[in-house]
């Protein structure tokens, strides 16, 4: 863990409700998977964000406005700095996979997957991103990965955009050795369908985001794990639906 100031270089609209900054500052040592913690000006707690991308100096992280915290992240203009706790949690292990791999993202989960398959890329790897919305307006990050040299499938729950259904639906069987990020629903319907060859990020409402107040904890086959500390990303074959 560390903290430090970053300076915000930009902070756009991407997609419905959903922000892209960039900031500058210590990236070394951030992995695939990892989230920070940023202080939000007249907030107690902090806000968990996912690590999108790592270029240089310079991280990039997408968030969508949810509430009043990351409403203010919203309005915040280049030039501004943010207070952040970097280097959090435990992420994706790319020695697990293949040659052909697998990456399941849903919503406001697709973020880190665009790390995570930028590093396997570099690795050689072949990756399959399955990119679920729940309407067009919500669609972002497809270009991304595309640019990333993925073979790129995106669905809408209403058909809008892309195959008109869910995640599992574009999902070959039997599938490669699989990284997702998403919500609840969407991760167990992959672990009920395709598996439980491969990795997940889970979702839980963080206090400390550092282990200490236990409020993330969920059950697992290995016992209680807290999601900010022993996750957010674990094997799922020890998951507990």
């Amino acid at each position: 863990m560390k903290q430090s100031k970053w300076n915000i270089l930009s902070n756009v609209c991407i997609a419905e409700k959903v922000w892209k900054m960039v900031l500058r500052g210590d990236t070394t040592a951030m992995q695939p998977g990892q989230f920070v913690e940023i202080a939000v000006p007249g907030y107690y707690l902090r806000r968990p964000i996912s690590v999108c991308d790592i270029q240089d100096d310079c991280l990039t992280i997408i968030y969508k406005t949810v509430g009043h915290g990351t409403d203010l992240m919203a309005r915040m203009q280049p030039g501004e700095t943010l207070d952040i706790l970097s280097c959090l949690g435990h992420g994706y292990d790319l020695r697990k996979a293949g040659d052909e791999v697998l990456v399941v993202g849903g919503g406001v989960g697709v973020p880190p997957l665009i790390y995570l398959a930028k590093q396997l890329r570099a690795q050689g790897k072949h990756v399959h991103a399955v990119l679920g919305f729940n309407t067009e307006k919500e669609v972002f990050a497809e270009e991304m990965f595309a640019s990333l040299g993925c073979k790129v499938e995106v669905c809408t729950m209403d058909g809008s955009y892309g195959r008109r259904g869910v995640v599992t639906d574009l999902i070959a069987k039997p599938a490669p050795f699989y990284y997702a990020c998403g919500p609840l629903p969407m991760l167990r319907a992959i672990a009920e369908t395709v598996g439980t060859n491969g990795q997940m990020s889970m979702e839980e409402r963080m206090g400390c985001g550092v282990g200490i107040c236990v409020g993330c904890s969920i059950e697992t086959k290995k016992g209680v794990r807290r999601v900010c500390k022993e996750g957010p990303v674990f094997d799922a074959e020890e998951l507990i639906w």
